[in-house]
């Protein structure tokens, strides 16, 4: 009779092949009609238990015994596996290209639960470091990796079938490549399996006539059916896995339903209906399964496959493996880091790169720039060429068998994203979705999702991420006709100023993006054509637009030519922007890369203000190589860096600098000022002003210091970075020594706290040893009798003038005590003073 866990099994497994749901296992154990013992040329001397009639006879699983020889071919199996898994064919490999697997595979995120609708909206609808805090929260919960997907679970149970479920691209193929390497080189399941076939489903849908299971599996491998029909007539099942790659491009049809179950192994039939048997249990029912999907075909391949199950899902890269995947890929530290930063300072794209095939395409596109020696912003990388660049690998490798040309694919998916944003919604009913979407099952930029609802599920559809759903929506917008265009385009605007934040702001900027001319040429290879006026429309929208925008406003234009990336328009929508006021504006990273970008098609610009909220010293590094393009630039950093002034006057003294410019920074550290530096540039004269509170002795001593050159040529190799070094230190004798070293210096002013004997002889010697100086001035809070008497018994070189300024005590009768201010001044005759 059948046990109480066969019955479960059986009961459980009736799916969508109704009337077929007692299993082999149960069949085989209550139809016995008498054991008999036979001679097998390939078994040898084995027991066969005779079934009901129409079934095959089986060798009892307790009694195979491997041979010498069958280790031997599972030797072989394993070495070829070896000699071929451990290479990577990429998308844009050519003939005979390939990279090691361990240069490229980086452990995904791995969870063995399902979430409910609530998780899942969180995940779709998060970017950047949100969506990493709730992948995260799913990580510390649920993580697990390949080596645990066969452990027993908290009841002590072995899933005898793991579905392994991913969305499109998210590395299920490559896992199960990582997999059969492990295993044959005994890093993995060493001692779960001794056996290990790997199918892969689309090329099943090409094995012609009718097969065997042994004969379709030597489709995959390079042992015989034959000499798999021996080892697995030989081992025992329980240690023999089969991994089923890529489920959802099976070609099955319910005609499987109808055919009876076939227990033989070497029984011929298509192949798809051999597989499916295998799936079921009815072939092999002892062997274990791992079975990869994607979620719009998770719920057929559970209807039909064996129990007991265990289902996991392949979420893509946590932040932690984004880090891992980019250092792989480029190997070289400073590659790595410098193309790790610039993803990251992107939400839109940090977001798309726990995608793994989207990390494999922007580690590409940013390697070949820099091969190229190019700077990554002068190059197209920008997000939507990275989008369109994820979809045509899509449409060209996971879309076997679409059932509509691209061009109305692409579009009846605009339409549907377009519709989810206007009704602020990113997951869709089933019957909404098939309305218009020809058959969304088959569609690899859809997921599907289930939802207990009471008694029954509930099935709904979704982008793989909101980002997606918002580049769909601009997608269908551009393959509209020139009216309709207009027409969208005004509605997308005026949504996109009504609501806080702004819901259509990425869509406007996809739209920029999509109608740049070699994204457009990528899409014509896909048969995609967009009306050749609509870019023409959009450039004078933003004309306009430009105009007339405020602050913030006029950053999301710059973002949006960022997509466009169109050198000459840029450089034209720039020279009728007046003045760049950013100040009181949170500036994020992209913001950034796309003000650097539009500056740099520019040769002059008027000015630019920026501060006040959150514009860090790294972000303030980030833009310094515009700062020369500007006549005026007034920045208000938070707890600026003194090597950052350092570096801003590098940019400025080395250079093509403006004739006439002016640039004031001014920092606040901890509430107090910490920083200010003053700098005009002129055609007559060179002339910066330092003010400090950071790292002197006593902040009473030196408050800044202001100097003027004739022409600044001779500064271009001078060391700026030691001089704010000394200034942060506080050294004040070895500042004077370091200022000696500027050639050219003209006039030097210097704001004191008290003017003690201490200063008036660095003052003098410094005024009496510099050659050329021919003006020197001293501002003081007080100037002490100490520092008075030097000054009385001093005189200045001819040529130069020195004074000194600020507040003097007088004794008078009765020993009453003044303060005047004063001023002494020195010659070459002598000293003199003056009340003021």
């Amino acid at each position: 009779m059948a046990s109480e866990s066969d019955f479960s099994r059986n009961r459980d497994n009736s799916g969508s092949c109704a009337g077929l749901n007692v299993s082999v296992a149960a069949q085989s154990r209550s139809n016995i009609t008498a054991p008999v013992l036979s001679n097998n040329t390939i078994t040898g001397d084995v027991h066969i238990i005779h079934n009901a009639p129409g079934l095959s006879w089986h060798p009892l699983d307790s009694d195979r015994r491997p041979t010498s020889e069958t280790r031997v071919l599972i030797s072989k199996h394993k070495a070829r596996i070896c000699s071929e898994y451990q290479y990577v064919t990429e998308y844009n490999s050519l003939p005979g290209e390939h990279v090691l697997l361990s240069e490229r595979f980086t452990q995904p995120l791995i969870i063995q639960r399902h979430r409910d609708q609530q998780e899942r909206e969180e995940e779709i609808r998060s970017g950047g470091e949100n969506l990493q805090q709730v992948l995260s929260s799913r990580s510390s919960q649920d993580a697990n990796n390949l080596n645990s997907l066969f452990n027993p679970d908290s009841h002590g149970i072995r899933p005898s079938a793991v579905i392994l479920q991913g969305n499109s691209g998210n590395g299920k193929s490559f896992a199960v490549q990582k997999i059969m390497l492990d295993w044959a080189s005994d890093k993995l399941y060493k001692e779960r399996f001794d056996v290990v076939f790997h199918l892969k489903c689309k090329d099943i849908n090409h094995i012609p006539g009718t097969k065997s299971l042994a004969e379709i599996l030597s489709y995959s491998c390079s042992l015989t059916s034959d000499e798999i029909s021996q080892i697995l007539l030989q081992h025992s099942l329980e240690k023999v896995l089969f991994i089923v790659d890529g489920f959802d491009e099976l070609r099955i049809t319910q005609d499987f339903c109808l055919m009876p179950p076939n227990t033989d192994l070497r029984h011929e039939g298509p192949a798809e209906f051999r597989l499916c048997a295998l799936l079921k249990g009815y072939i092999l029912p002892e062997s274990s399964l791992l079975v990869t999907t994607r979620s719009t075909a998770a719920d057929t391949l559970t209807n039909l496959l064996k129990f007991p199950q265990r289902f996991s899902e392949i979420m893509g890269f946590s932040e932690k493996g984004v880090k891992e995947y980019f250092q792989k890929f480029f190997q070289d530290e400073e590659l790595f880091m410098k193309a790790y930063e610039y993803v990251r300072s992107n939400e839109t794209l940090i977001t798309a790169c726990s995608i793994p095939v989207i990390c494999w395409i922007i580690c590409t596109v940013l390697r070949e720039r820099f091969s190229e020696g190019s700077d990554l912003t002068s190059g197209l990388e920008t997000t939507t060429s990275i989008y369109v660049d994820f979809v045509c690998t899509l449409l060209e490798h996971h879309s076997q068998g679409l059932s509509q040309p691209v061009p109305t694919l692409l579009r009846s998916l605009g339409q549907l994203a377009e519709r989810g944003m206007l009704d602020t919604q990113v997951l869709f009913e089933e019957k909404s979705v098939n309305g218009m979407v020809s058959d969304p099952a088959g569609n690899p930029f859809l997921c599907k999702l289930l939802f207990k609802r009471r008694i029954h599920q509930e099935t709904m559809f979704s982008f793989m991420h909101v980002s997606f759903q918002e580049f769909f929506t601009a997608l269908y917008c551009v393959l509209l006709d020139e009216k309709p265009f207009q027409k969208k385009l005004t509605q997308l605007k005026d949504l996109e100023s009504i609501y806080s934040p702004p819901r259509y702001a990425v869509v406007l900027q996809f739209i920029c993006g999509l109608l740049n001319k070699d994204v457009g040429r990528a899409l014509n290879r896909k048969n995609v054509f967009i009306h050749p006026k609509i870019q023409e429309y959009l450039k004078k929208w933003i004309l306009e637009d430009i105009r007339s925008s405020s602050s913030a406003r006029a950053l999301f234009v710059f973002n949006c030519l960022y997509e466009l990336h169109e050198d000459s328009f840029v450089k034209v929508v720039m020279e009728q922007t007046e003045k760049i006021d950013l100040y009181a504006i949170v500036l994020r990273k992209t913001d950034l890369w796309a003000l650097l970008y539009c500056c740099q098609c520019c040769q002059c610009l008027n000015e630019l203000q920026m501060g006040e909220a959150e514009l860090t010293s790294k972000k303030l590094y980030m833009i310094l190589p515009i700062m020369p393009k500007f006549k005026s630039v007034r920045l208000f950093p938070v707890d600026l860096d003194n090597f950052i002034l350092a570096d801003l006057m590098c940019v400025l003294t080395r250079r093509q600098t403006l004739s006439s410019q002016s640039v004031y920074v001014y920092s606040y550290s901890g509430g107090n000022p910490a920083n200010t530096l003053y700098l005009t540039i002129s055609k007559e004269e060179f002339w910066f002003s330092i003010s400090t509170m950071l790292g002197l002795e006593d902040h009473k001593e030196l408050h800044s210091f202001s100097l003027t050159f004739q022409h600044f040529n001779a500064l271009i190799h001078f060391d700026w970075r030691n001089i704010f070094q000394i200034v942060y230190r506080g050294n004040v004798d070895v500042l004077m020594t370091a200022l000696h070293l500027l050639s050219g210096l003209q006039k030097m002013e210097l704001r004191l706290g008290n003017m003690t004997k201490r200063w008036a002889n660095r003052i003098l010697s410094f005024s009496q040893t510099y050659t050329g100086l021919q003006e020197m001035s001293v501002h003081a809070e007080m100037l002490l009798e100490e520092g008075i008497k030097v000054l009385q018994k001093s005189r200045s070189n001819p040529g130069c003038t020195v004074t000194f300024t600020g507040k003097m005590r007088n004794k008078e009768i009765k020993h009453r005590e003044s303060i005047n201010q004063v001023k002494f001044r020195l010659s070459a005759r002598g000293c003199f003073m003056e009340t003021l």
